[in-house]
C-alpha cells in the first residue's frame, strides 16, 4: 500500500513540474550516454585536429597516430586507459545543461507552441524548426562546459607534443579560461558551436520524433524498445551527416592557440576556419573523425532514447 502511495505522490510532482521532470529525466539519460561513449568522443576529437594545416604554420606536424584505431590503442599506450575518459566531468557538466534546455525547449515547441494534432502528428517541418531553435539555445547556455571538454580531451596529446600541461584539471581549466579571457572567453567558438548544436539537435529530434511517429501510424510495431532503436539509430546517422563539417570547425575553433588576451591566434571566425581548412586540406577534411562521430552518435543516440522512454514510463509521464 505505501508503495502505491509512493509511486502516486510521484506521479503527482511530475505533473506539477513536467518540465523540470523533462529537465531532471532527459539530462540523466543523456549523463547515461555520455559517459558510454565518451571514449569515441575523445577520439573523434584528436582525429579532427589531426593534419590542422593552420596549426601547421606555427608548429610541425608531430602527430604520432592517424586514423580511428590507431588513435585508440595510441591513447591508451602513451597516455593510460582512463585518459580515453579525459575531459569527461566537463562533458557531463555540458549534458546535463544542454540535453535539459534541449528537451524542454523542444517539448514546449510542440506541445504548447505548435501543438500536435490527437493523433500525435507533427509535421516535419514543425519538427525541423522546433529541434533547431532548442539545439541553438540549448548549446549557447552550455558553450563553457563544452570549451573546457575540448581543451582537456587535447591536453595528452600536447604532452605527448614535449609541450605543458595547461590545466590540472576540469575546475582548474574553467577558472584558467576565465582569468585570461574573462567571461567572453568561456564562449569561444560559441557561434560555430551553436550552429553545429542546431544541425544535430535538428537531426536528431526531429529525425526521432518522426521516424517514431510513422512507424506507429504505418507499420504494426507498438510503442516499445524495438521502435525507439529503429528511430534512435536513424536518428544518430542523420545528426552525424549534419553535425561533422559543423563540429570539426568548432573542435579546431575551440582548441586554437590563443594570446595573452584571449584571442585566437589562427582563425579570425569559424568563416575563416572553414575557408582555411578547405585550402589546407580539402573539403573531406570537414568530415575528419566521421566514422568514430558515427560510431558514437548511434549508441549515444540508441542509449539516451532507450534510457529517456524507460525512465518517463516509470515516472508516468507520457510517451515522447
Amino acid at each position: 500500500m505505501s508503495h502505491q502511495v509512493e509511486e502516486e505522490r510521484n506521479l503527482a510532482l511530475v505533473q506539477r513540474w513536467p518540465k523540470t521532470s523533462t529537465f531532471i529525466l532527459s539530462s540523466f539519460a543523456s549523463v547515461v550516454a555520455e559517459i558510454s561513449t565518451f571514449p569515441l568522443e575523445l577520439t573523434k576529437t584528436r582525429l579532427q585536429m589531426q593534419g590542422e594545416a593552420a596549426l601547421n604554420r606555427f608548429f610541425k606536424d608531430r602527430t604520432p597516430y592517424r586514423g580511428m584505431i590507431k588513435t585508440t590503442i595510441g591513447i591508451i599506450q602513451e597516455e593510460g586507459f582512463l585518459k580515453l575518459w579525459q575531459g569527461g566531468v566537463s562533458a557531463i557538466y555540458r549534458q546535463v545543461v544542454y540535453s535539459g534546455f534541449r528537451m524542454v525547449i523542444y517539448e514546449y515547441l510542440r506541445d504548447s507552441v505548435f501543438g500536435k494534432t490527437k493523433n500525435n502528428i507533427f509535421p516535419l517541418w514543425q519538427s525541423v524548426i522546433a529541434g533547431t531553435l532548442s539545439g541553438a539555445f540549448a548549446q549557447f547556455f552550455s558553450n563553457p562546459a563544452d570549451l573546457v571538454k575540448v581543451q582537456m580531451q587535447m591536453e595528452g596529446i600536447r604532452k605527448l607534443q614535449g609541450e605543458p600541461s595547461r590545466f590540472h584539471g576540469v575546475h582548474h581549466a574553467f577558472l584558467k579560461i576565465l582569468k585570461e579571457g574573462g567571461v567572453r572567453g568561456l564562449w569561444a567558438g560559441w557561434v560555430p558551436n551553436v550552429q553545429r548544436a542546431a544541425l544535430v539537435n535538428m537531426g536528431d529530434l526531429a529525425t526521432y520524433d518522426s521516424v517514431k511517429h510513422l512507424l506507429l501510424q504505418n507499420t504494426p510495431l507498438e510503442d516499445n524498445v524495438m521502435t525507439h532503436s529503429l528511430a534512435s539509430i536513424s536518428s544518430g546517422l542523420v545528426s552525424c551527416l549534419l553535425g561533422t563539417p559543423a563540429d570539426v570547425i568548432k573542435s579546431r575553433v575551440m582548441n586554437q592557440p590563443t594570446d595573452k588576451k584571449g584571442k585566437g591566434l589562427l582563425y579570425k571566425s569559424s568563416t575563416d576556419c572553414l575557408i582555411q581548412s578547405i585550402r589546407g586540406e580539402g573539403f573531406m577534411s570537414l568530415y575528419k573523425g566521421f566514422l568514430p562521430s558515427w560510431l558514437r552518435m548511434m549508441p549515444w543516440s540508441l542509449v539516451f532514447w532507450l534510457t529517456y522512454e524507460k525512465i518517463r514510463l516509470m515516472s508516468g509521464v507520457d510517451p515522447f
